[in-house]
Order: structure tokens, then sequence, then C-alpha cells
């Protein structure tokens, strides 16, 4: 029952913020730049202006896809990211190029987090099955504990993952906004805007970490009490 009030808790938060987070971006898309730059005009500029010769700018389909890919140095912006020309496009297109430039110069939480996807992947995949059959064999077999423990493990990494997320993130929103204040390429109004638009962003990866430590926290309970 627990672990159900920890879960329901978690989504209603997560939807909370993310529904803030796509009504944000609503409204800032209503907020058309001065400077008539389309979101992948804006990211090739960023990754010209931090000499960044290497890394595509494409689009991809979806709302909210946008993301870095580091094995094919491609910034790749939702359909209306890469279109549009407003303060969220902006905003998500040069909060991308943060990442190549953190790329680019080695920043030591992307290289960490990049280095823990192969094992993330799989440890996402397996932990929840291997947490339910701990606890199901428990009932009966004293090796059940030491699945439990294992599941406990596997769950950790994700969790650490999410944690080492955060930096990252706002590492790269931070980059972002600097550039564009310097640069001048928005207005005072629509710098806020790509800035409020940002702070929403890596809000959902907060929730997120904070999300995954709750539950881990909780299946560790689990197992301490199973002595």
């Amino acid at each position: 029952m627990g672990y159900y009030i920890i879960g329901g808790i978690i989504f209603l938060v997560s939807m909370l913020v993310s529904n803030k987070l796509k009504s944000k971006f609503e409204h800032y898309s209503k907020m058309h730049l001065q400077n008539g730059m389309s979101g992948r005009e804006i990211a090739e500029k960023m990754l010209a202006d931090n000499g960044i010769t290497d890394v595509k700018v494409i689009s991809t389909p979806g709302m909210l896809t946008d993301h870095y890919n580091p094995a094919n140095k491609t910034v790749n912006l939702s359909e209306g990211v890469y279109h549009q020309r407003n303060a969220a496009a902006a905003a998500v297109a040069a909060h991308e190029c943060g990442h190549a430039v953190q790329h680019a110069t080695a920043y030591k939480f992307l290289q960490m987090r990049s280095k823990l996807v192969p094992v993330v992947s799989i440890a996402s995949r397996f932990s929840q099955f291997v947490i339910l059959g701990g606890l199901v064999l428990m009932a009966t077999s004293a090796i059940g504990k030491s699945i439990l423990l294992l599941g406990i493990i596997l769950f950790a990494i994700g969790t650490l993952f999410s944690f080492i997320t955060l930096p990252v993130e706002y590492d790269a929103s931070k980059r972002a906004l600097v550039w564009l204040e310097k640069e001048h390429m928005l207005t005072t109004q629509e710098h806020d805007g790509a800035k409020d638009a940002l702070k929403w962003a890596a809000r959902t990866y907060v929730v997120a970490a904070v999300g995954s430590l709750a539950t881990l926290l909780y299946f560790i309970s689990m197992y301490m009490s199973r002595d």
C-alpha cells in the first residue's frame, strides 16, 4: 500500500509540473521574436559562435522531443521548435546546443551520464521485475531477500542517473541563457520568457529525481524490515 501511495503522489506532482510546463511553452510560443530567427537558425548560430562545426541541427517528429545526441553529434529539434520563431523555440534550441557545448568541452557530468547510459538502460528495464520477484520469493525462500537486494541495486543505478542528469540540464540552460544575453539575441521580455520556460523544464527532472529517490528509500525500508 505504501508503494502505491508514494507512486500516486509522485505521479500527481509529475502531472502538475508537466501540465505547467506545457502551458508555459504554449504561452511563450506566442511571444514572437523581434529578430525573426527560427529555432534552427538560433541553434546553428550558437554552435558557430562556440566554434562547433561538426554538429548538425535536424528536425525530429513530436512535441518536446528535443534532444542532443552525442553519438552522431546532432541537435534534434522538434518540428515546432525547428521552424518557429518565438521565445519558447529560442529557449529550447539554445538549451540543446548547450549540451553540444558540454560535449565539446568535456563537461564532466555529461561524460558521467553518457557512461551510465548502457548500464541504466538494462537496470531500468529489469529492476522492477527483480524487486517484485524478490518480494514474492521472500515468502517461501531465503534467496528472495538476495534477489530483492539485487533489484534495489539496479533501481539505485537509475536513481543515481536521474541525479547526475540535474547538473547536466541546469548547466545547459545556464549556457543557453548566457549566450542568448551576451549575443543580444532576445529582448528583455523575450529573455525573461525563455528563462521561465527553461526553469519549468528543469523542474520536471527535479521531480523525477526526487520521486526516484523516494521510491528507492521505500524499497530499502522494505528490505530492512524483512530482518
